[in-house]
Parts: structure tokens; sequence; C-alpha cells
């Protein structure tokens, strides 16, 4: 089972750019294995889908809230992945967590309509994402 840790979340302003990275580790398949995702979840709000990035060929997903502003990316070398969030908003605050999964089906089901996302593979910890000024 893979074993997540998430980093580079923070304090921005509005209109403001910031770039998370999720670290994989201790699994006996590479990272390329694994579709890959991001979740977020504001304080009183269920955890709700960001992006995802299937495992075979790069396919994306985003959430109509995030698209055009952030980018999914994932370094299967560096077994990490990224998430590249520009033009934040107020309503971006919320921690963010990396999910990963042997299904791309399942895993962007989870992304798309939340449906599964309980059954993930792995889940990260969480980084605070705060976009006030």
């Amino acid at each position: 089972q893979l074993q997540l840790v998430e980093s580079g979340g923070g304090l921005v302003q509005p209109g403001g750019s910031l770039r998370l990275s999720c670290v994989a580790s201790e699994f006996s398949l590479g990272l390329d294995y694994y579709a890959i995702g991001w979740f977020r979840q504001a304080p009183g709000k269920e955890r709700e889908g960001v992006a995802c990035m299937s495992a075979s060929d790069g396919t994306t997903f985003y959430k109509t809230a995030v698209k055009d502003r952030f980018i999914i990316s994932r370094d299967n070398a560096k077994n990490t992945v990224y998430l590249e969030m520009n033009n934040l908003k107020p309503e971006d605050t919320a921690v963010y967590y990396c999910a990963a999964d042997r299904s791309w089906f399942t895993l962007r089901e989870a992304v798309k309509t939340g449906v599964g996302k309980e059954g993930l593979g792995s889940w990260g910890q969480g980084t605070q994402v705060t976009v006030s000024s």
C-alpha cells in the first residue's frame, strides 16, 4: 500500500499561486501503476474532488471550479505528484489531500462525483491552504 505525504500548503493572497507536492513511498509497484488525484475539504463541508490523472497515458480530469487555474502533474521517477494552483480564490481555502488507486475509473468517479472516495486505496494526511488578504 502506498504511503502518501503532502506538502506545500500555506497562506497566500487572492490571485496568488502555490504548488502542492505529494510524495509516495512504501509500495511494491511503481507510482506509474497508480492513478492519482487531489481532493480538498473546507471547514464544515464534505471532502470534494479537485483533479486527477491516469497512470497509463496521463489523461486528466478537473472539476469545473478549478479548471484553467489548477494543473495536476506527476514525476514517476521522483514518486511525486504535484498540484499547481494559480489565481487562487478565498473559496479555494481547504485542507488538500492526495489519493491514489490502481483503478483510473474508480478514482475519476470519486473526483467527479464523490462516489467511492472512502474506498480509495491510499490517502495522505493533508496540507492546509488558506487564501486570504
